[in-house]
């Protein structure tokens, strides 16, 4: 016996419902991921759009069908935004209202009160769109991101194209054609959304914990205030970059920077100036240095850079552009950004380690300092400076 539209749009919506509540009180509540997130409102529109479709063929349906066609495109976005979210941050408001706020303007204007399928064609074309951009938003994490996004992938692409082919039936064959209506029409997608409402919810419980594991990994590298790394993630990479460089033979220049007076700053101007600094000098850095140098936050107003394959003279040249490129940048918040002092050391200077290294470039700043700041010293080896 085959079941009608109506009820199948209910047993979906009994699908649905009891997917939102499990994904929400089991994944989103323990993760806190923005990935689960999205997919609990895109669940949630799916939801309540579909219930809105329950009401075509009654006085309701004006309003009904334009609200059921708005909400399920606000939920084919969260699907884009919630792709996104694991890669790079989510759209932006306009753009996630974009596709609903196009699809209202066309249903409401396209008879709602008699046509169930006001609006059809762009409701069709907008749910390909944006499925296929969250496709295409997994399939350009790396492939070793996780077990399942690959699949997830080609799953939203399969679901994209399918909607694409609704359109190509819908505007060849009209809505109420053998072909739409036997492999397109509202039955077929109501069964097929429901297989794949239940077949993604669980493999995108497994996004959403990597998005969290992901989080907290780069939360314990990542120094909050300026972004660069934070200090034991310096040096655990350093240490690993320069025995990787000594047996090489590829030579290293290890700088430690201090922003000069710094507490003068947020004695004069409060600490929201000295993060103003502090920023200002970590984009200095990564506007100078290459993706493949190491920068963090030392500590406090000190900043250590490793700068593979390049010599201490070069170095200095370095320090004078982050320099220059600091001044350039400016501050809202200090009339002046302060000078920078810098001290070099070689990863050639001796046979020590990385602390050794280290106490040499931090004795090479100690000097100039005393020599009056604003200047790059070069620890020579003996631990002479110059």
């Amino acid at each position: 016996m085959m079941l009608d539209t109506a009820t199948l749009r209910v047993a979906l919506a009994l699908v649905d419902l009891t997917l939102l509540m499990l994904f929400y009180f089991i994944t989103f509540r323990r993760t806190r991921s923005a990935y689960s997130g999205w997919w609990c409102m895109a669940l949630l529109l799916f939801l309540v759009g579909n219930a809105a479709y329950l009401l075509d063929g009654t006085v309701y349906q004006a309003w009904s069908n334009p609200a059921g066609n708005v909400l399920l495109v606000a939920g084919a976005a969260s699907i884009w935004a919630g792709a996104r979210s694991l890669r790079a941050p989510s759209p932006r408001p306009w753009q996630l209202a974009a596709g609903p706020g196009v699809v209202g303007v066309v249903s409401v204007f396209d008879h709602p009160a008699t046509n169930i399928w006001a609006g059809g064609p762009m409701y069709l074309a907008l749910m390909a769109v944006l499925i296929g951009m969250g496709s295409r938003e997994l399939f350009l994490l790396e492939r070793d991101y996780s077990r399942v996004h690959r699949p997830l992938a080609v799953g939203a692409g399969i679901l994209a194209v399918f909607y694409l082919g609704r359109l190509i039936a819908f505007l060849t064959d009209g809505p109420g054609g053998a072909v739409f209506t036997s492999f397109f029409g509202s039955a077929p997608m109501t069964v097929f959304s429901t297989v794949t409402l239940v077949v993604a919810s669980f493999t995108m419980a497994e996004l959403s914990y990597e998005q969290q594991t992901r989080d907290l990994r780069a939360r314990a590298t990542v120094d909050g205030l300026t972004g660069l790394l934070n200090r034991s993630a310096f040096l655990d990479l350093a240490g690993n970059e320069l025995r990787r460089l000594r047996r090489t033979g590829t030579t290293a220049s290890l700088i430690l920077a201090d922003l000069d007076h710094f507490k003068t700053i947020n004695d004069q101007f409060g600490h929201s100036a000295g993060d103003s600094a502090l920023q200002a000098f970590a984009g200095a850095c990564a506007g100078t240095v290459r993706s493949t140098d190491l920068v963090g936050r030392y500590g406090g107003e000190e900043f250590i850079l490793l700068l593979p394959g390049v010599t201490p003279e070069q170095a200095r040249e370095i320090t004078s552009d982050i320099s220059l490129r600091l001044q350039e940048s400016g501050s809202e918040v200090i009339p002046r950004l302060p000078t920078v002092s810098y001290g070099i050391a070689s990863t050639d200077a001796g046979p020590g380690g990385l602390d050794a290294v280290v106490a040499s470039a931090d004795a090479a700043l100690y000097q100039a300092k005393t020599l009056g700041r604003d200047r790059a010293v070069v620890a020579a080896v003996g631990g002479t400076t110059k």
